[in-house]
């Protein structure tokens, strides 16, 4: 018996990294999983994989238009939602006083703009559902400030008042909604031009308490934590999962 046994739930950004292990193991606990995505191979690849209880739908987290058709694709192949993981996000690393407007709000579009709409399309249908789940993907950032990703961590740290609000308004129609705040997870997003993993690794061994950099899947296991009933009584609040890093750096 799987922990989302018969349960709906929408994931974006779902087509790699953190998203699509959360589908994997979503799919795995029970759950029927709607990817979206706008890498469609990909996505398209990963929801034929997972068979008949995954569909990919095309989703910019950005435009209405496409979140409207999201829910419909869900209800028309799963005839309900109990939950959604606002999982899509981008990054970008530049010193504030070097990011162009451009730049500035087309992270606060993906990561920001994208989460409110996700909560406001969504919710009313898990809703009608008889209650569900909200999770978010905020960041280690949102808790605390780091140089080079300065965009990123003012959109992050929108999310986690966004996660609060909305689960304080939506407590009564039996939605609980929580944040996900990881730190340094091996993931294109974190990686973008490709560094040597093994570069990479040795930074990180270098400031986490733990030794290392975090694995996607192990997001993946929190979020569904965070979905399932294990977490009844929980919602309004952030979840660190960082290997330590917002407690202190480790220097030896």
């Amino acid at each position: 018996m799987g922990k989302l046994d018969g349960r709906v739930v929408v994931i974006t950004g779902a087509a790699r990294g953190q998203g699509e292990q959360e589908a994997r193991l979503f799919v795995a606990e029970g759950a029927r999983v709607l990817l979206g995505d706008v890498l469609d191979d990909q996505g398209e690849a990963l929801a034929k994989e997972l068979g008949e209880n995954a569909r990919y739908v095309r989703l910019d987290v950005t435009r209405e238009e496409d979140w409207t058709a999201a829910v419909a694709a869900a209800q028309e192949a799963f005839g309900r939602i109990d939950g959604l993981v606002n999982n899509a996000g981008i990054l970008r690393f530049n010193e504030l006083v070097s990011t162009s407007l451009e730049e500035f709000r087309r992270i606060v579009d993906v990561n920001q703009t994208g989460c409110f709409l996700g909560i406001r399309t969504v919710a009313p249908e898990i809703a009608a559902a008889g209650g569900g789940t909200i999770v978010n993907t905020a960041s280690y950032t949102a808790l605390t400030g780091m140089a080079g990703v300065g965009a990123y961590a003012a959109t992050k740290h929108a999310v986690l008042g966004l996660t609060r609000v909305a689960a304080v308004e939506l407590a009564a129609r039996g939605i609980r909604v929580n944040a996900l705040c990881p730190g340094a997870i091996d993931t294109p997003m974190s990686n973008p031009d490709g560094v040597d993993p093994e570069a990479v690794a040795g930074l990180y061994r270098k400031v986490v308490p733990l030794g290392r950099v975090g694995r996607p899947e192990e997001v993946a296991a929190l979020a569904l934590f965070l979905t399932s009933d294990d977490s009844s009584y929980v919602t309004g609040q952030p979840f660190v999962i960082d290997g330590g890093w917002l407690a202190g750096v480790a220097l030896f």
